[in-house]
């Protein structure tokens, strides 16, 4: 699969840099090359490329101008490119694929394709169940049946993966498949991933909606758990029960969440 890429920065030394970087990797067309924030959003627009390589710091409209200028479309993966660090946990809640420091090192940006890749399959899979599904809909309708719609094929692409943690003046990039449980204070989320505890600013509610809800449920008022995480269901009084997770920990599941045990029965 070729992945139709358009590199964005206003320094053409830095592009040439990046393009030189990319031709390691075979799946790659670089379909154009855009000076300023301008260009790219009619460029995107234009060519609806896979993938773009987005430099931050531009005059006029800078890279994160750029990703709201594109609210009409569906958007390309975005890979924020930049000399400054403190824009990290900003890039990432644009919801980035990745955010590569200049100048971009070979192994790091060999990481970033393999996530490019990753995001991609999942989204070409989804696709290609949704024409196959309307193709068998016109010629053998009882077949299209039993084939789920793509939402549900792939629903945990809409979720997040990573989750960028702000805590002890660091960014700790978090593997969601590690959370074990969380619980909430307040305003903020205690992230415990068996062998870290993490402090996130941000309300439950607001957390759940980046979760896959069929791996991350509700067992109690302030507590999510992972439910892949679970190593044990042990009963208790009036309907309520413990959950032993991987790292030993118990968390008692309320009477009003006991649904969630279900899933163990």
């Amino acid at each position: 699969m070729t992945i139709r890429t358009i590199l964005v920065d206003d320094e053409p030394l830095a592009i040439k840099g990046l393009e030189m970087r990319l031709e390691a990797f075979d799946d790659i067309e670089i379909i154009e090359r855009c000076a300023n924030g301008r260009e790219a959003i009619r460029a995107i627009k234009t060519h609806k490329p896979d993938v773009v390589f987005l430099d931050i710091q531009m005059p006029g409209f800078d890279g994160f101008s750029v990703v709201n200028g594109l609210a009409d479309i569906e958007p390309p993966l975005v890979v924020f490119v930049t000399a400054y660090n403190e824009f990290a946990l900003k890039a990432f809640d644009a919801h980035a694929v990745d955010y590569l420091m200049k100048p971009v090192e070979e192994a790091r940006l060999a990481a970033t394709m393999e996530r490019i890749r990753q995001r991609l399959a999942e989204k070409n899979a989804g696709a290609e169940k949704d024409r196959l599904r309307e193709l068998l809909e016109e010629v053998a309708p009882n077949a299209a049946a039993d084939i789920k719609p793509a939402p549900e094929a792939h629903a945990a692409s809409r979720f997040e993966r990573m989750i960028n943690i702000k805590d002890r003046g660091q960014i700790f990039r978090v593997d969601v498949e590690s959370i074990e449980r969380i619980d909430a204070a307040g305003d903020y989320m205690c992230i415990y991933t068996g062998d870290n505890t993490l402090i996130l600013r941000e309300t439950m509610k607001d957390l759940e909606k980046r979760l896959d809800p069929r791996i991350f449920k509700r067992v109690h008022r302030s507590t999510i758990v992972n439910l892949d995480q679970v190593k044990q269901v042990k009963p208790h009084t009036n309907g309520e029960c413990f959950l032993k997770l991987g790292s030993g920990a118990e968390v008692k599941v309320s009477r009003s969440y006991r649904d969630v045990v279900a899933r163990f029965l």
